[in-house]
């Protein structure tokens, strides 16, 4: 955290239909577990309990509320009708695969909410704020709705922030937001080179694709938001994400590679022509951040692909703390692998390098699903005035963090299968929630069934 510059995160809470339904193709971890019991008031709490820390060791935090799940909205647009409890019961006996999409809790991952320009970045001077479509997936695909109210809400001062729309749905432009976007930077609050990492392009064919899992994030997509968020076309690097890297599980950019201003931690299999990738951005940050770059690489005899995506090593968080030095913040599950915990003690020996300090984190529910730290959370780059016009209430502190674990206590199920899913009254424990909630954060009506 800079004087005038801070990296605020906001991080996404489990939803009371937390479950395992294994929507997600290609995320090794959710269809692995499909169908075992989740804890949806321990998923929560581990998300809670994540976000405290961060507080405690000097980040502002903000907290995104879940969305509304099941979504009777977009049962009712595809043909369900009756009431509540026939929708249900119909959608889960005819349509299975609908219905368990529509009861998704993945809203939680807010690094795939929207992708964020500082104003020191834009041409304009703006914060620019896009939602992701996340067309790639369906039970994803209707998030957006509820994350432009959200992010609305937050930054409601439109001489500060440009709050976008989503960019239009389909394979042309699928976009994931901010999990394949990484800035680098010297200071927070200065002029920074931007990375946007694809899967493939949508508009011409082209011989490096995955051959087994879909590529979530068309090269259209990233483009696009380079200008509507006016950002300077010189300061900007497009990478594709390795073919081998998808097809072996790693769906999103921020599961094999993690920046944090001027320090990048990647694995040599993170990008095609991984070496050009580097040069461009070692040479791009000295020209316009007047800082050099410090790469740290994780080769395939270090780490195999294998053991990044059961670890999630690289979906940790990669923060600033006190006197230029930085930490990581990995998921416990680092820890547990011996390979990958003697790496990362090793990498914080190292004096060629800032990491000083590792802090694993117990989200057990989240990795499960494929979730890790980074995951989790929305970076968001702000100066003071900035910071003052957001939303107040959704920035956590010691009395928002009690009413928040009393809130999750009372309300959240601490056992759910997919088949509990069809449970009337689990849609009407959600309802009451989600309204308390929102007095809570005091966000004002953001449910349809607020309207």
């Amino acid at each position: 955290m800079s004087e005038y510059h801070y990296e605020v995160n906001f991080d996404g809470l489990a939803g009371m239909t937390h479950n395992y339904s294994g929507l997600s193709y290609g995320n090794i971890a959710s269809m692995r577990n499909k169908n075992i019991q989740s804890n949806p008031k321990e998923a929560a709490l581990q998300c809670l309990q994540k976000m405290k820390f961060m507080t405690d060791i000097g980040l502002v935090q903000g907290v995104i509320p879940p969305h509304e799940r099941p979504y009777l909205p977009m049962l009712k647009e595809l043909g369900f009708s009756g009431s509540d409890h026939d929708i249900l019961e119909y959608a889960q006996k005819k349509t299975p695969n609908i219905f368990y999409a529509c009861c998704s809790s993945s809203s939680m991952w807010t690094a795939n909410a929207a992708t964020f320009t500082p104003s020191s970045d834009s041409i304009d001077q703006h914060a620019h704020i896009t939602p992701a479509n996340l067309s790639t997936e369906f039970h994803r695909s209707f998030e957006h709705i509820t994350t432009e109210k959200v992010l609305r809400k937050i930054f409601d001062t439109p001489t500060l922030f440009h709050c976008h729309k989503a960019l239009p749905g389909g394979e042309y432009f699928c976009d994931e937001g901010a999990a394949n976007h990484t800035r680098f930077c010297k200071a927070y609050g200065d002029v920074g080179v931007n990375l946007f990492v694809y899967g493939k392009y949508r508009f011409k064919a082209s011989a490096l694709e995955p051959m087994k899992y879909p590529a979530r994030q068309s090269f259209e997509a990233s483009e696009a938001i380079v200008r509507k968020h006016d950002l300077i076309r010189d300061r900007v690097i497009f990478a594709q994400q390795s073919p081998l890297a998808i097809d072996a599980g790693i769906f999103h950019n921020d599961v094999i590679s993690v920046g944090n201003k001027n320090v990048f931690l990647y694995h040599e299999k993170a990008f095609v022509g991984t070496d050009t990738i580097i040069q461009e951005i070692d040479e791009k940050v000295k020209e316009f951040c007047d800082t050099s770059m410090i790469f740290i690489r994780v080769n395939q005899d270090d780490i195999p692909l294998e053991e990044v995506i059961q670890t999630y090593l690289f979906n940790s968080q990669l923060i600033s703390i006190e006197d230029n030095l930085m930490a990581i913040i990995a998921p416990i599950d680092c820890q547990k692998n011996p390979r990958v915990r003697d790496y990362l003690e090793n990498l914080t020996k190292d004096p060629s390098n800032p990491i000083k300090r590792i802090h694993y984190l117990n989200l057990r529910e989240s990795m499960q699903n494929g979730g890790g730290p980074a995951c989790l959370r929305l970076r968001v780059v702000l100066n003071q005035q900035e910071v003052r016009a957001i939303h107040e209430d959704i920035l956590l502190s010691e009395k928002l963090y009690i009413k928040l674990a009393s809130w999750i206590d009372k309300h959240y199920r601490d056992k759910l299968t997919p088949k509990d899913l069809i449970d009337p009254q689990l849609l009407i424990e959600s309802q009451q929630a989600l309204d308390e909630l929102t007095q809570i954060l005091k966000l004002g009506s953001i449910y349809s069934f607020q309207q």
